[in-house]
């Protein structure tokens, strides 16, 4: 059973982060925060469980830096820590969490891979009391030395499910080995399978389990569709869904596919970058902001883009390519009705996936409507906004380099995320 809470001011929280919250006009707590709160404040173990996009970053970095306020760290040692599994999910924690630790005084530094070790160094060197990492190059940055983890006493593990998918638990199992004994750990995640109940039995100590929107439940205010189409009407399909108003992320199983979709898109007049592992860190942050701010509509990703992205007034994702796990799904669709608002994920099917797909749904719990369309059906304009692109090519300003290569390079080592 959960407590609701009116305001934030009644879970005792720093009246400077109550002030900050306000500014940012968040004036009540969402589920995942009302029912953590008054056991993260307090210092318990918390294992909290909820859908993507239900507010589990303020979730554990309200209390986090609530219980850090007054401390100062030395150089290379922080005193809280936040793992998470992507580059893309760092940038959009830390961004979440920077007004709030500004507001205490705190200093916030990212370490992921994609960018300079060197500078990320530095950044620990000058000293921060919250690090928000990924676990590779988090064990890079100790490996030389440059960051210790015995003064980190509040451990956060988000997306632990996804850490586990890509491989990270023996990196996160070292980590959690070398933070201070007896500190308090919170771990958010959307299911407990592939190891991450091993994580919570060694590393959470008699915690509090929260549950909000549980198993793969999903916001009422998602709509599901299924369109079975003809392989050759496919492409034409895809066009007029990526040439509608406003912004889609458009799901694509492959890098080089999402390229090539990319282009094509571009081709046909609609404003396309593609996302994918196969970009440097710097352009896929620069990509992300230009969707952002509108230079680029129709966004072409690979599942790198399902978890870590939030873009307010995102209402439309399609799998142009269907997942293959009823979790990449929800992940992939997650990035639309985010804190509330309404959203559609629309899934193209071929006739040789029906029977996958299908499946797929059942498993995730969803009960989609299913339609069979061509391009130009009224139908397809009715459930997606889809038009006609306008056929005339555009481009967009290939995203530069953030920063300058280094002069030299240090010596290679194998790519982390």
């Amino acid at each position: 059973m959960t407590t609701t809470l009116p305001t934030f001011a009644s879970t005792g929280l720093a009246p400077a982060l109550v002030a900050e919250l306000a500014t940012q006009g968040i004036t009540a707590p969402f589920p995942i925060q009302s029912a953590t709160l008054p056991d993260s404040l307090a210092g318990r173990d918390v294992l909290g469980r909820g859908r993507t996009g239900s507010g589990k970053t303020l979730a554990f970095g309200l209390p986090l830096l609530h219980r850090t306020a007054g401390r100062r760290a030395r150089p290379g040692r922080p005193l809280a820590l936040v793992l998470v599994p992507t580059r893309e999910l760092a940038a959009q924690v830390t961004a979440a969490l920077t007004p709030y630790a500004s507001a205490l005084g705190l200093r916030c530094a990212t370490v992921v891979g994609g960018l300079s070790l060197t500078r990320q160094a530095d950044a620990l060197r000058a000293g921060a009391e919250v690090l928000v990492a990924t676990p590779g190059r988090l064990h890079d940055l100790i490996d030389r030395g440059s960051a210790r983890l015995d003064q980190v006493d509040i451990t956060v593990l988000d997306e632990a499910d996804q850490m586990a998918d890509m491989g990270f638990l023996p990196q996160v199992t070292k980590l959690l080995e070398q933070v201070a004994p007896g500190g308090q750990r919170m771990l958010f995640s959307a299911t407990l399978d592939r190891g991450v109940d091993r994580l919570v039995r060694r590393f959470l100590a008699d915690p509090v389990t929260h549950s909000v929107d549980p198993g793969t439940a999903t916001v009422t205010a998602m709509t599901h569709h299924v369109l079975h189409l003809e392989p050759e009407d496919k492409p034409g399909a895809l066009a007029s869904i990526a040439a509608r108003e406003g912004r889609t992320i458009v799901f694509i199983a492959t890098k080089h596919r999402a390229d090539r979709v990319a282009r094509q898109l571009l081709a046909k007049g609609v404003r396309a970058a593609a996302l994918h592992g196969g970009k440097s860190q710097p352009q896929r942050t620069r990509i992300l902001e230009q969707f952002r701010t509108g230079q680029v509509t129709a966004l072409v990703a690979t599942d790198v883009a399902a978890r870590g992205i939030h873009v307010d007034g995102l209402d439309l994702v399609v799998n142009a390519d269907p997942p293959t796990e009823a979790k990449d799904y929800l992940h992939r669709g997650g990035r639309t009705a985010r804190a509330g608002e309404s959203g559609t994920v629309v899934t193209l099917v071929l006739p040789e996936q029906r029977r996958d797909v299908a499946r797929l749904m059942s498993t995730a719990g969803i009960n989609p409507k299913t339609t069979r369309v061509r391009p130009g059906d009224a139908e397809l304009g009715r459930l997606t906004g889809a038009r006609e692109p306008s056929g005339t090519p555009v481009t967009i300003t290939p995203p530069a380099a953030a920063h300058p290569a280094p002069a030299t390079r240090p010596r290679r080592r194998p790519r982390r995320r």
